[in-house]
């Protein structure tokens, strides 16, 4: 990460007032990777990350540069011991900086907290990058499937890993 970078990021908790620069931020991600399926189901949760994320046994984060939300990521509980990583993004100018990797430990870190024992995830085919992170974080792939018309890696890692 670069020292400007560092000096000026901060990761905090999602606020309802991030709703709209959550969803711009989402879009303008996966259309940079050509991962965009539209609006559309699969983006309700979006709609409703206080009831789905924070209230639902998870967490979603934010990543803001001088007030501007630049990255998020969020934990889904999917179990009792076991959570998603998910909806992982950093505003495409300012990706290769560290930021996902920032928010990625931090995401580990209240995994533990809230005392999941395993993590799992999926990204896209073309997210090289995004696979490249979770890999060198401990992530192992486990499978590969399609979701819509995307190919999917599906990944998974213990929280102590």
């Amino acid at each position: 990460m670069t020292p400007a970078t560092a000096k000026t990021l901060t990761i905090r908790r999602y606020r309802p007032g991030d709703r709209e620069a959550v969803r711009n931020l989402h879009d303008e991600a996966l259309n940079e990777v050509g991962a965009h399926l539209g609006s559309g189901p699969w983006d309700e949760d979006l709609d409703a990350i206080e009831s789905v994320y924070l209230e639902g046994g998870g967490e979603f984060l934010v990543g803001t540069l001088e007030g501007k939300v630049v990255a998020m990521g969020a934990l889904l509980r999917t179990s009792d011991e076991r959570a998603q990583v998910t909806r992982m993004r950093v505003s495409p100018n300012l990706q290769g900086r560290g930021i996902g990797q920032e928010l990625l430990d931090r995401l580990h870190g209240r995994a533990a907290e809230l005392g999941y024992a395993s993590l799992h995830l999926d990204t896209t085919a073309q997210q090289v990058a995004a696979q490249r992170l979770y890999e060198k974080n401990g992530y192992r792939e486990t499978g590969r499937g399609t979701v819509g018309p995307f190919r999917c890696l599906y990944y998974e890692r213990e929280t102590g890993a």
